[in-house]
């Protein structure tokens, strides 16, 4: 009888490098994003695009917490919410609709991240949404798109809505619900995620504190021209600098998100 690590041993054969590392990187976003408490026991999910198969994309299993997430366990899909290939778990339904709709429809888009905190539900729940409180929000300035909570997103339908309210914005605020952050690798969407939860903690704070006083807010001016120097005179990805130091972090926290 083969053993585990011999199966494992056999289907890693037939990935190709490309494929693996972003495995990598993708299991070690689930294991930080545990880290920093952004995950939501099982629920919530994180894809990313296969490297030369744009119609295809990797997502986490069904009743796996995320610290139990490894490059080999994560599913193929496609987007048509086929498993590529086949698995001892299944599919989140929820996230084939949500992942599929942005990758239909951003075809920029290698990665998106989703998460239910608590600051992200309760900022998205304001009418006004986030707010250039902090110079950790100044990235998003002008650069969000908002979705309104149409309940557990299991039908299809819904992936049209998805698509037209996030535009070609790197992040979907989801009334009520949670974030949909996207990037152009993993390490991208990651960095982005991580500065949407401090501004969204930052201006929880800040109100709390103003207590109904009135708050200092930047000129429109000013935020949208740092915003513009976060995002440089030409589009570059966000969080290549501190991704290998996140790694580091990832491998010293448990090295076993790279099986």
């Amino acid at each position: 009888m083969d053993t585990h690590e011999t199966k494992l041993s056999a289907r890693t054969r037939n990935i190709s490098p490309e494929e693996w590392e972003v495995r990598v990187n993708l299991a070690a976003c689930y294991r930080l994003i545990a880290h920093f408490g952004w995950d939501d026991l099982i629920l919530t999910h994180n894809s990313a695009r296969v490297p030369g198969e744009p119609k295809h994309f990797l997502i986490n299993p069904m009743g796996l917490m995320f610290n139990e997430i490894t490059a080999s366990n994560l599913l193929k899909m496609d987007l048509d919410g086929n498993l590529a290939e086949p698995s001892e778990y299944e599919a989140n339904r929820a996230g084939y609709v949500i992942h599929s709709a942005i990758y239909l429809g951003r075809p920029d888009v290698q990665c998106v991240i989703h998460t239910h905190t608590e600051a992200d539900i309760a900022v998205g729940a304001l009418e006004e949404g986030l707010l250039p409180l902090s110079q950790w929000a100044m990235r998003f300035y002008n650069r969000l798109g908002y979705h309104d909570y149409e309940g557990v997103s299991l039908d299809l339908d819904e992936r049209e809505r998805l698509q037209q309210n996030i535009g070609n914005h790197p992040v979907l605020v989801l009334r009520n619900h949670g974030l949909l952050v996207t990037g152009r690798n993993v390490a991208e969407a990651f960095s982005l995620t991580y500065h949407f939860e401090r501004s969204a903690e930052a201006q929880l704070k800040i109100m709390a504190a103003a207590a109904g006083a009135r708050m200092v807010v930047p000129s429109a001016d000013t935020c949208e021209h740092q915003a513009a120097l976060f995002a440089g005179n030409e589009p570059r990805l966000q969080g290549q600098r501190e991704w290998p130091a996140l790694l580091r972090l990832a491998d010293r926290l448990d090295p076993s998100y790279r099986n």
